[in-house]
């Protein structure tokens, strides 16, 4: 990335100091992107944090407030509260200033954010596809976007310029950007990353019932004893489950709402997935079994292959 012509702004504002927001702010104070960074959040606790860490240079409870002036606009809240956002910095907003966002749908977003922009104003919608499952502005770290693909999905009249600049902000970032049609995005999304949540929040309740049913039985000892079941067997998939149902629940809150059309398609698809292999099992075709799961498992050293497994462990694929 080091060729990379690095984009430079006067001023930044970022509008939501979680985890990506706070780890793009560290990103362009260490890559030395921006002459100052406005930050905003709802709650004063979090704008104390985040200038007692130093990654803000002005903290302001007021997005209005924080995007006078600046350069580049980031909306890093909920998606679902974007609109109330672009409504209320409309007023403040700079010719020529270039807004971008980090949600994870993009059609809703662009639904509720191009109408409440003036026409001066470039907006580029932006996904880094990265992330863990802590939040708040302790969570972020600048090496978040390192060799992880954020995808842009501009509308066809979007400046190209405007889109080259945040090309090369998440290109500096350490990322592969990729250019895609935001109905496009929301339906691999729903799939790569949306429907594996609600999964995730799902079977992590499953096992949270299980508790509920043990609880009532008659003796506490044997209740005590077989709750603690549920955490002290928790294998490795079961972890992975819970790890990831210990994300932002209102951000995925807004995710599911904002991109329901193409969760619902593909939740109706695994559900038909499922019951196959529910099928599978009760009948005993192992050849069955064994043939899917050998299919499935080419995907995993697919992923690791591309860098895209988290740290890379080269026997990953052979457990």
């Amino acid at each position: 990335m080091d060729s990379v012509k690095k984009p430079f702004f006067n001023k930044v504002a970022v509008l939501g100091l979680g985890l990506i927001g706070s780890s793009l702010c560290l990103l362009m104070k260490q890559k030395g992107l921006a002459g100052t960074i406005a930050g905003n959040a709802r709650s004063q606790a979090t704008l104390d944090t985040a200038l007692e860490i130093g990654f803000i240079d002005s903290a302001h409870s007021s997005p209005t407030d924080a995007v006078e002036d600046a350069d580049l606009i980031v909306l890093a809240a909920p998606v679902g509260a974007n609109k109330k956002i672009a409504e209320a910095i409309y007023p403040s907003l700079k010719a020529g200033a270039i807004i971008t966002d980090v949600g994870s749908v993009k059609a809703a977003v662009i639904r509720d954010v191009t109408p409440c922009l003036p026409k001066e104003v470039h907006f580029v919608p932006g996904h880094p596809v990265a992330g863990t499952e802590h939040s708040g502005p302790k969570s972020g770290f600048p090496e978040l976007f390192a060799n992880r693909y954020c995808i842009l999905t501009p509308l066809e009249e979007t400046d190209p310029e405007s889109v080259a600049v945040v090309r090369a902000l998440w290109e500096t970032a350490g990322s592969k950007v990729e250019i895609m049609d935001a109905a496009h995005h929301d339906r691999v999304l729903a799939i790569t990353s949306h429907l594996p949540h609600l999964i995730a929040y799902t079977i992590v309740g499953t096992a949270s019932d299980l508790e509920g049913q043990l609880r009532n039985t008659k003796s506490p000892d044997i209740f005590k004893e077989k709750t603690e079941e549920v955490i002290k067997f928790s294998a490795g998939g079961f972890r992975d489950f819970t790890r990831i149902a210990a994300s932002d629940p209102v951000m995925w809150r807004d995710i599911f709402l904002n991109n329901k059309d193409a969760v619902l398609e593909l939740l109706g698809r695994f559900i038909e997935d499922l019951t196959a292999m529910q099928r599978a099992i009760r009948w005993e075709e192992g050849e069955t079994l064994e043939s899917t799961f050998r299919r499935r498992r080419e995907i995993r050293r697919d992923i690791i292959e591309m860098g895209q497994a988290g740290s890379f462990n080269p026997n990953e694929a052979e457990e």
